[in-house]
């Protein structure tokens, strides 16, 4: 059963997402990915939504651009935690998505990461998971690990080789 749901409103946003995804996998995290468009087929969405719980998610990842109404609507229907994801626009670079969905008016909050933040929304959902989840909860911290371990390593290569030839 999927503990994260991951809906999108266009396939364009699948790059973005697709990130989420990658860390939820890493992680060792079932998740639904759904292109799902608030606007175009809001019938298909109240389903999702209202049905989201049932189906066993404990968060909602949700992507969206320029008017971003996926995220903000998916939390006044699912009783758990949304994340937003604010999508690059052409139009504004991506702020009119930004702003969009971390405005959302008192009783409904929605948690909003970075303009195309897919990695990180994938990661906060699984510290969200992880305070209920001991084993995940040490994935967590393995996966932190690798992060600092990464940085060291490119910093020793930095030392022994210089600027002028890092990366040669």
């Amino acid at each position: 059963m999927a503990k994260v749901g991951i809906v999108m409103g266009s396939d364009s946003d699948m790059p973005v997402m697709a990130k989420a995804a990658d860390v939820l996998e890493e992680l060792g995290i079932s998740y639904e990915m759904r292109i799902i468009s608030a606007h175009r087929e809001p019938d298909v969405f109240f389903e999702y939504a209202k049905s989201a719980e049932e189906k066993g998610f404990k968060v909602i990842i949700a992507g969206a651009g320029m008017a971003a109404h996926l995220p903000g609507m998916c939390a006044a229907i699912f009783p758990m935690p949304v994340i937003g994801i604010p999508m690059h626009t052409t139009s504004l670079g991506g702020r009119d998505s930004l702003y969009s969905i971390v405005q959302m008016p008192s009783g409904i909050p929605v948690a909003t990461v970075a303009i195309n933040g897919g990695a990180n929304a994938g990661l906060l959902a699984a510290r969200i998971l992880a305070t209920s989840d001991e084993e995940l909860l040490e994935r967590l911290k393995k996966y932190s690990r690798g992060l600092k371990e990464s940085v060291q390593e490119k910093d020793a290569r930095l030392q022994e080789t210089g600027y002028r030839n890092y990366g040669k």
